[in-house]
């Protein structure tokens, strides 16, 4: 298999993926199967229609940026991500017996055997930050958090790259994902000055304001420094009772650390599956997105490169309601694995 994202600089970056959330919105559903196991829709290799785990998704997209050593946190009732995430040899072979094999599976596990990954237990619910502040002894050097209920659709996931390499020229000790909403209520809010186009140096942070003071709203996507840890540790609960990871950011600011957002560009999309409406639209994009793919294959098949779509205006993809809107094309994912020598996985 081809791998990629082996030497864009990712190596020393380690993915933190939280999971450990009830799920309140998506109930009696969420109470036995996680919300991050809800699907999205891709294409194999063999271009073929699959269900895809929003959790492996964001697996293979870290993967596909450099990334092999990840933390998955997890809590009680959500075994069934790491029975996912465990390869079963048996099954493969019994899929194969039946010729009914798809690659994808055989994929993801090839991809699961050859990276490093750890589960860590978050016993009760006690919000984002306090999820995030489980990595504190095991995490050294910059890492990416990622909320495993939602997933930045972008061109060769160039989301990524644009966040850790803002990060680095910065010398940023946080570095936040940034969407302009109409509405940002429901959302950690930001507010700053602009240091270039499309990047924000941060200068407050305020979680689910009553009245905000902007619209750059943020998405659960997130580069740090080991300084998160020290300013989540001094944070006492906030919103809703729980450690919010927007309060610590917030303390960075203050003390006169350097924290920037990174602006959705035009043509990056957001899929949320925390929410029934939210679910339903998520399917209908990565659909019409799976199903751009497919159409583009057999002809982009016939040329030595594949072009790079126009860049396009943030209202153009801000309703997602619009049937005829167009969707940038889907890149393949290409992920490894390998178990974590001397650590178990935790209980769910």
């Amino acid at each position: 298999m081809e791998e990629t994202g082996s030497s864009n600089g990712m190596d020393g970056y380690t993915a933190l993926i939280t999971a450990g959330g009830i799920g309140t919105r998506l109930l009696p559903f969420s109470k036995e199967i996680p919300k991050e196991m809800l699907p999205i829709i891709a294409h194999d290799r063999d271009g073929s229609l699959e269900l895809k785990p929003l959790v492996q998704a964001i697996f293979e997209q870290l993967f596909s940026a450099g990334i092999r050593n990840f933390y998955i946190v997890v809590g009680r009732g959500k075994r069934a991500i790491e029975d996912h995430f465990s390869p079963d040899p048996r099954f493969l072979e019994f899929l194969e017996k039946k010729s009914k094999l798809p690659r994808g599976i055989s994929d993801f596990y090839e991809k699961v055997k050859s990276s490093k990954l750890v589960f860590l237990n978050q016993p009760e619910p006690l919000g984002f930050g306090d999820a995030v502040l489980l990595g504190q002894s095991l995490i050294d050097g910059p890492f990416i958090v990622q909320a495993a209920d939602t997933i930045i659709l972008s061109d060769r996931d160039e989301h990524i790259e644009r966040l850790t390499g803002l990060h680095q020229k910065y010398g940023a000790s946080a570095t936040v994902l940034l969407r302009d909403v109409p509405d940002p209520r429901n959302y950690g809010v930001v507010e700053g000055d602009y240091l270039e186009p499309g990047v924000l140096g941060i200068t407050s942070a305020v979680e689910k304001p009553e009245t905000p003071r902007s619209n750059h709203a943020i998405m659960p996507v997130y580069v740090f420094s080991d300084e998160i840890f020290e300013a989540l540790a001094s944070t006492g609960p906030g919103t809703g009772g729980e450690i919010q990871l927007t309060d610590a950011i917030q303390r960075l600011a203050v003390a006169g650390k350097k924290v920037i957002g990174v602006l959705l560009q035009g043509d990056e999309l957001m899929l949320d599956l925390g929410s029934p409406e939210t679910m339903i639209e998520a399917l209908k994009l990565s659909l019409r997105y799976a199903d751009e793919k497919g159409h583009a294959a057999p002809e982009a098949a016939k040329r030595p490169l594949i072009p790079r779509p126009p860049r396009r205006r943030a209202a153009e993809i801000g309703s997602l309601q619009d049937p005829d809107a167009s969707l940038p094309a889907l890149v393949p994912l290409m992920i490894e694995w390998r178990t974590a020598h001397g650590r178990e996985p935790a209980a769910g």
